[in-house]
């Protein structure tokens, strides 16, 4: 995916954060690779409170991240980001 794209769907991510609905499909994805918030939170070096509010929706990773995490679950990272439509 290029870069484009990829700052396109961050801001789309940015944009919608205030709507405090689910923008990322962090969690579905990690149950969907049966892996786990610790798993993740290894694999990134990051402290598992942080993975445990990226997959509740309560922040969000930064765009270089959610192309990382995409990267460790072997998905296309569009799959971890909620659609616009189903936002509305």
């Amino acid at each position: 995916m290029s870069h484009r794209k990829l700052l396109n769907l961050h801001s789309k991510l940015i944009k919608n954060m205030q709507t405090k609905k689910n923008l990322n499909r962090i969690k579905a994805v990690l149950a969907d690779a049966g892996q786990t918030n610790k798993w993740l939170a290894d694999q990134l070096g990051k402290d598992p409170v942080t993975i445990s509010k990226w997959c509740t929706n309560t922040t969000q990773p930064d765009l270089q991240t959610l192309s990382k995490i995409a990267e460790l679950l072997s998905v296309d990272i569009r799959e971890l980001i909620v659609g616009t439509k189903q936002l509305l």
